[in-house]
C-alpha cells in the first residue's frame, strides 16, 4: 500500500515510521509512506501557502494553488501502471466520523493521499475540485490534520496481512468485527496488594475464559458506550450471558 500525506509539517511523520509497529510494517515495505510539503510549490521568499479569508473573520486560509499542486505531485509519484487514481482524503472536522469500518475500507486501497489542514482550513474550491472523502475523528478541535492522519495511517497498517506479530490481534481489537469494547487484560503477577486477576484467566479452561471475556465485553460496551450497545444483535448466548 501507498501512502502520501500532504503536509507543512513532514518531520511529524517520523513518529510513524521510525517506531513500533508501524516502522516496522514500513520497514518491511508493507506500507510505502511519502509526504509532499505544499511550501515546495510556492514562488515567494517566504513560501505562502496562506491568505486572508474572503468576508473577514479570524485566522488564515490555506489557498488551492500549493495544494493542488501538492496533491498533482503525489499522484505523479504514486502513478503505477494498472493502478487507479489514488483516493484523496481530507482529515477535516466537517467530515464523516473515522469507525473501524471507514478503516478496513481504506486499508484495501493500493495507494491513498491524505491531506491535512492547518489554520482555519483550506479554501472550499480545493475540497470540490480534489478530495474524495472528508474524515474526522470527533467533535473536537486539534491544531491540525497531522495528528488524525497519523491515527487514521496507524489503524490502517494494523490491517494490512503480516503488520502484526500475531495474526490473531487484528481480529481481536475493539471493533475489529462488532461495535464491541475490548474484554480487560491481565499479566503476571497474580496478586498486586490484594487486587488479584480472576480465577477464570488461572483455571487453563479455554470455553470458561472465552465466555467470561465475551461477557465482560458485553459489560463494557454496556455501560460505557450505550451508543455502540445499541447497534449489537445479540445472540442467545450473549443475552444469557449479561443476565448471569
Amino acid at each position: 500500500m501507498q501512502v502520501s500525506v500532504i503536509t507543512l509539517f513532514p518531520e511529524m511523520f517520523n513518529a510513524l515510521s521510525d517506531a513500533g509497529i508501524s516502522g516496522r510494517a514500513i520497514k518491511q515495505g508493507l506500507l510505502s509512506l511519502a509526504t509532499v510539503n505544499p511550501r515546495d510549490f510556492t514562488e515567494d521568499r517566504h513560501h505562502s501557502v496562506d491568505d486572508r479569508p474572503y468576508g473577514g473573520g479570524p485566522g488564515m486560509v490555506m489557498t488551492v494553488g500549493p495544494l493542488s499542486q501538492a496533491i498533482d505531485s503525489a499522484k505523479t509519484n504514486m502513478n503505477v501502471p494498472g493502478n487507479p487514481s489514488p483516493k484523496v482524503v481530507y482529515m477535516s472536522p466537517q467530515g464523516k466520523r473515522l469507525d473501524q469500518q471507514v478503516i478496513n475500507e481504506l486499508a484495501q486501497q493500493d495507494s491513498l493521499i491524505v491531506l491535512c489542514g492547518r489554520y482555519e482550513g483550506i479554501d472550499e474550491r480545493l475540497i470540490d475540485a480534489e478530495v474524495d472523502q472528508e474524515l474526522s475523528l470527533g467533535d473536537y478541535v486539534i491544531s491540525g490534520g497531522e495528528l488524525a492522519a497519523m491515527v487514521l495511517i496507524d489503524a490502517m497498517i494494523r490491517q494490512l496481512p503480516d503488520a502484526l506479530g500475531d495474526s490473531e490481534s487484528a481480529s481481536q481489537d475493539s471493533f475489529a468485527s462488532r461495535p464491541l469494547l475490548d474484554c480487560p487484560h491481565y499479566s503476571r503477577p497474580e496478586d498486586i496488594a490484594g487486587r488479584v486477576v480472576p480465577s477464570v484467566l488461572l483455571s487453563g479452561d479455554h470455553e470458561a475464559i472465552r465466555r467470561w471475556r465475551l461477557r465482560q465485553s458485553l459489560i463494557r460496551t454496556r455501560d460505557r458506550r450505550p451508543d455502540l450497545f445499541a447497534q449489537l444483535q445479540l445472540s442467545d448466548e450473549e443475552c444469557k450471558l449479561l443476565d448471569e
